[in-house]
């Protein structure tokens, strides 16, 4: 077998590719999701796409073309105005880790719904190429993402992370969005310090989080929230 096709089924690359297209499918979802539950996913989506992306094996271009581009600047905008249309009010924030900063004095504004279609670009780009089933462009494609992971899209998700976490976590002031985001005990998991909203939760499991079949919480007594 070809270096190049050892690196494309490598676990951690068929793991990366799962995430990436579940999180393309999780913006191509969100039209008629409310913002609590937009944002709870997207908190819970966006650090497993990170970790994901880290452990992704060194892979090399082979092939000397750039890979096929499949997100056009109509799909692009359609999943932006759908994110700023679910997060409302809630989509500007202010960021101060940019470049930019280091020439102003003051934090510039950026948005939610950019920052998300900016990386579903990237990943569905990506995804799409490895759906074709062509080795060396599969190897390209991936080549491609990890170097603008590093670069650009990396760094545009962390962002975006601490402003999703403030929208959830900061309390808000209106009363719809009280209910929205207010610690209703009948919101939560009955277990104590368990703010989980999922089906398969594992809270009851000796506090282990993790929904990994190659889960080893409990032989060191670690703990992993994805």
């Amino acid at each position: 077998m070809e270096k190049y096709s050892q690196v494309i089924f490598d676990k951690n690359t068929v793991e990366f590719v799962t995430v990436a297209a579940e999180y393309c499918g999780f913006l191509e979802r969100a039209r008629d999701m409310k913002r609590y539950d937009f944002v709870d996913t997207a908190l819970k989506i966006l650090p497993l796409l990170y970790l994901k992306a880290t452990l992704l094996p060194p892979c090399e271009p082979i092939g000397e073309d750039e890979p096929e581009i499949f997100v056009t600047e109509e799909d692009y905008e359609l999943i932006r105005r759908t994110v700023a249309g679910v997060l409302g009010a809630k989509d500007d924030y202010l960021e101060v880790f940019l470049p930019d900063m280091a020439y102003s004095d003051t934090p510039i504004k950026k948005c939610i719904s950019e920052d998300l279609a900016d990386i579903y670009q990237d990943l569905k780009d990506f995804i799409s190429v490895f759906q074709l089933g062509l080795n060396e462009t599969m190897n390209d494609s991936l080549a491609t993402c990890q170097e603008n992971f590093a670069l650009y899209w990396g760094q545009k998700l962390v962002n975006t992370l601490r402003a999703l976490h403030d929208v959830k976590y900061n309390q808000p002031d209106d009363e719809e969005e009280q209910g929205e985001f207010g610690n209703s005990e009948d919101e939560f998991c009955s277990e104590k310090g368990c703010d989980c909203h999922d089906d398969d939760c594992d809270c009851h499991d000796d506090d282990c989080h993790c929904h990994d079949d190659d889960c080893h919480c409990h032989e060191h007594g670690h703990h992993h929230h994805y």
